[in-house]
């Protein structure tokens, strides 16, 4: 996951200004090696992102892509990129997880990097076929999607997409105050606008195969 300072945009109706960002680093390193303890990571890479490169991917991209994989985490998402034959840079803003990515996957160090989404260096930015964002704008309050959407465009090349995989937001759902914070598929649609981006194909809404299933989005945009 990538983190944030307490400084960022005012939040909107939905959650308290007062609401700080997860600390990420400090979970990272009190697990002290031991991935049970980080909630979202099993070993595995996503389901629905594997789905989505066994049957949207090939047409898309040819082998070599560069594709970018944000809030990283433990890697297995971009091990699964590397695998399949894509040119892979994968960020977090959590040093120790980019260090533990990098002992899981030692042939492959030079792809994790720590960077965060809302300050990306210029090496990062206009440069990817592909970005894969999984889980990273339900992380944050939802008074900085916009923010972090606008972040997520700039690292698109020109011709470049960005797939979104994350918590749906349902009607009369109750507000939280800690993460995940679920995404609509309105605000998930109108975010990427705000940033420039369309989208391309449908929004799909789907049932996870945890137990018992979570609402998820997936969606791919493009520049408009």
């Amino acid at each position: 996951m990538f983190l944030m300072s307490n400084a960022g945009p005012v939040a909107d109706t939905r959650v308290d200004s007062d609401i700080a960002p997860f600390d990420f680093e400090h979970l990272y390193r009190s697990a002290a090696g031991d991935a049970s303890v980080i909630p979202w990571s099993d070993g595995h890479p996503n389901p629905a992102m594997v789905t989505w490169f066994d049957v949207i991917g090939p047409g898309l991209l040819r082998c070599g892509c560069r594709v970018a994989v944000v809030g990283c985490g433990l890697g297995e998402d971009a091990r699964e990129l590397v695998r399949r034959g894509y040119d892979v840079t994968a960020f977090d803003s959590s040093q120790t997880a980019v260090d533990w990515a990098r002992r899981l996957d030692p042939a492959n160090a030079q792809s994790y990097q720590v960077a965060d989404l809302l300050e990306l260096p210029a090496a990062l930015t206009h440069r990817f076929d592909l970005v894969v964002e999984i889980y990273t704008l339900q992380s944050m309050p939802p008074s900085w999607r916009q923010e972090m959407m606008n972040g997520l465009s700039s690292l698109l090349n020109s011709r470049g997409h960005l797939l979104v995989i994350c918590r749906e937001e349902l009607p009369d759902e109750p507000c939280s105050d800690e993460p995940p914070w679920p995404v609509s598929s309105q605000d998930l649609v109108s975010l990427a606008s705000g940033s420039g981006l369309t989208m391309d194909g449908s929004l799909d809404s789907f049932d996870d195969d945890q137990d018992p299933p979570v609402r998820r989005l997936r969606g791919l945009f493009r520049n408009a």
